[in-house]
């Protein structure tokens, strides 16, 4: 890459001088992308020790190219959300309002329907309740019904015996998790995340207020591959309800879905993962102990996911680097969503990042520009 195109690009932001090649490819993204994914409008921030080394942001928030990507540019980030949605449910566990092994159907009776009556909020939180979507056709508006998803939910038999498997709930993780923080602590995850996190630009459910600051999606040219099509991945991904419709942008934008419709900038997405990178502290407030630290972290099963096409280790919530290899080479974990936007935190380096991005791949885990972009980070410490 060369000054020149770095220049015309106008990158803005900061980046400390150890960490030059990162600005390279971050450049680099917008003129040489991998699988010929340039950018349009794109932000990373990288904290150690929730200090910001690297947060660069360049380009355009519109597709039309006529409206830059700013510092306060809002950008959907689809299921790196779920990253957020699994720290939330460690501060209700901090707060003793609920336990991971405590069995969902405590919680929510009706939950226990069907064969549902073992699985714990830990099972629930690491896809092995078996409800990655539903098992009878759905209008796609349903989903803006909260309390109906959870009552067809509820009464649905799973997929697969619960906690034998994982296979990724896509959309339906959300409405599971926020029933049940729901339930145990008197605030949904939007409520909790404004009230207890005021101070990080993020967003379960975006106020009418905030929407002139999201940025317009290029949605990706191919649909994700998902390996052999069988009755569960159908459900969880290509039946017509399998995902929110027919109510438009801003009704959508305005839903609490924690595992689909999060708005957050880079900066605040590696800030929240700074939770888990920094043993739990958020600039000098303890957040989680390291008890409870563990238990989100640490592996709750590992082997091939029924929906995803790969072998996963998940947390509570969170993906495990362990032999997916797509937040870096270390021992971290976090989350990737839809079209590229990633979340991720080291522990071992006290190191967080996150990715968003206007244009999306067909990419459901390891988008190869934030892979580049973390390859230079871990190039430079």
């Amino acid at each position: 890459m060369n000054a020149t195109m770095t220049e015309a690009l106008d990158i803005h932001g900061v980046c400390d001088p150890r960490f030059a090649a990162v600005k390279d490819v971050f450049a680099a993204n917008f003129t040489d992308a991998p699988e010929g994914l340039n950018e349009v409008g794109a932000r990373f921030c990288v904290m150690i020790e929730g200090a910001p080394v690297v947060d660069l942001w360049a380009g355009h928030a519109d597709t039309a190219k006529t409206a830059p990507f700013t510092e306060t540019t809002l950008t959907p980030v689809f299921s790196t959300g779920k990253a957020v949605m699994a720290l939330l449910m460690a501060t209700a566990v901090e707060a003793g309002k609920v336990a991971y092994d405590e069995k969902v159907s405590h919680i929510w009776p009706a939950f226990g329907q069907a064969g549902k009556e073992g699985v714990t909020v830990a099972q629930l939180m690491s896809h092995q309740a078996g409800l990655p979507g539903f098992s009878e056709a759905v209008e796609p508006s349903l989903w803006f019904d909260p309390a109906a998803v959870n009552g067809r939910l509820a009464a649905q038999a799973p997929m697969w015996a619960p906690g034998t498997a994982s296979g990724y709930h896509p959309v339906t993780v959300g409405y599971l998790a926020n029933e049940v923080f729901r339930l145990t602590t008197g605030r949904t995850m939007g409520q909790a995340l404004r009230a207890d996190f005021a101070e990080l630009d993020l967003w379960i459910g975006l106020p009418e207020d905030q929407h002139g600051r999201v940025a317009q999606m290029r949605k990706p040219s191919a649909a994700p591959s998902l390996g052999t099509v069988d009755p569960i991945k159908q459900a969880a991904f290509l039946d017509r309800g399998s995902a929110p419709g027919g109510r438009g942008s801003a009704e959508w934008r305005k839903m609490e879905i924690p595992s689909a419709n999060m708005h957050a900038t880079a900066a605040g997405l590696a800030r929240m993962l700074g939770v888990a990178a920094n043993d739990g502290m958020l600039d000098g407030r303890r957040v989680l102990s390291k008890g409870v630290l563990r238990d989100l972290t640490r592996e709750r099963i590992h082997g091939p996911d029924k929906v995803l096409p790969y072998v996963i280790s998940w947390a509570a919530g969170l993906m495990r680097n362990d032999g997916l290899n797509v937040f870096g080479p270390g021992e971290s974990l976090g989350h990737y969503g839809w079209g590229g936007s990633m979340a991720m935190a080291d522990p071992s380096r006290r190191l967080s990042a996150a990715y968003v991005m206007t244009r999306q791949s067909p990419h459901l885990i390891g988008d190869p520009r934030p892979r580049r972009l973390l390859e230079a980070v871990y190039g430079a410490v």
